[in-house]
């Protein structure tokens, strides 16, 4: 019988949807197939102490991944996922429950049936939006949300919050090239997010930056400035700024989520008397058909 040697993987060119393969997973791959760590770190040139601790934490990750046992972190992160799952849906049922006992009540008046009604669609509206809000977060956490853009303009985009001429910096005529429904939302979330977070601002307003081949929106609050650690909170999955005790929340979370899969990135700044809660979104191509501003 011919005895074969195990030879280790080979690391294939192309082999992820025609991409080159990763230096760092090609040298990790050198080492697991048995060459020497020294020696695959000087042919790829890189810190043997670095390589060392990226095979570490690929052999990791694999480990945790095949035995379905998650590291701290990610175990930490799925807690609090069931948490404001949990959390943001019993809320609005126990308020729900609670209207439909009293509805239940034979002795209620007609008053008293006619407040329960308008507040139980209320807590189960509550309910349906939570629902959709966690569903969303989930499907863009797996990265199975594809956004769909089309032309819009600033002003469009925030007509629920402000008016048009209120619109500084380049104005609100200024179009963007975002999904109708996802892009609104990330705004919103900015613009609630920089209204409610203590201390309270003395006012709220939206500024527009264009600077080729990005456009900035910028939520500018004008007051006091937010605590660091509750402006960091603002951007975790699940905590409130109290902590996670008082209210869990997505946060900025799904708007983070959101602006990634429109190729932007979302961030705050502040000194002693503002603070901006801004997101930038690249601007579609000449070529494309629906980019409908002249080009300067």
């Amino acid at each position: 019988m011919t005895r074969m040697r195990f030879r280790g993987p080979r690391v294939i060119e192309g082999g992820r949807m025609g991409e080159a393969t990763d230096a760092r997973v090609a040298a990790v791959l050198d080492v697991l197939a048995g060459g020497r760590a020294s020696a695959v770190a000087e042919r790829h040139g890189v810190d043997p102490a670095l390589l060392h601790r990226w095979t570490q934490a690929f052999t990791e990750a694999g480990t945790a991944a095949v035995t379905n046992r998650p590291g701290p972190d990610l175990a930490r992160q799925r807690d609090r996922f069931l948490s404001v799952f949990t959390h943001g849906l019993r809320s609005p049922l126990a308020v729900a429950q609670a209207w439909v006992g009293l509805l239940g009540d034979m002795s209620a008046d007609a008053a008293s049936r006619e407040q329960a009604l308008v507040r139980l669609q209320a807590a189960l509206d509550l309910l349906d939006e939570r629902t959709g809000e966690v569903e969303l977060l989930t499907a863009a956490m797996l990265g199975r949300v594809e956004p769909d853009p089309h032309p819009i303009t600033v002003g469009e985009v925030a007509a629920s919050l402000t008016l048009p001429d209120d619109v500084g910096g380049d104005g609100a005529d200024v179009v963007l090239h975002v999904d109708l429904d996802l892009f609104p939302r990330i705004v919103r979330d900015l613009w609630k997010a920089a209204m409610t977070t203590r201390p309270a601002p003395q006012r709220v307003r939206l500024d527009v930056r264009r600077e080729a081949p990005w456009t900035e929106l910028r939520i500018v609050r004008e007051g006091d400035p937010v605590d660091p650690a509750t402006a960091r909170a603002l951007f975790e999955p699940f905590d409130s700024p109290e902590g996670g005790q008082s209210g869990i929340t997505v946060g900025l979370y799904l708007a983070r989520a959101l602006t990634v899969v429109h190729g932007g990135t979302v961030g705050m700044e502040q000194d002693e008397r503002h603070g901006v809660l801004w997101v930038r979104v690249p601007d579609p191509t000449p070529a494309d058909p629906h980019h409908q501003e002249e080009t300067p």
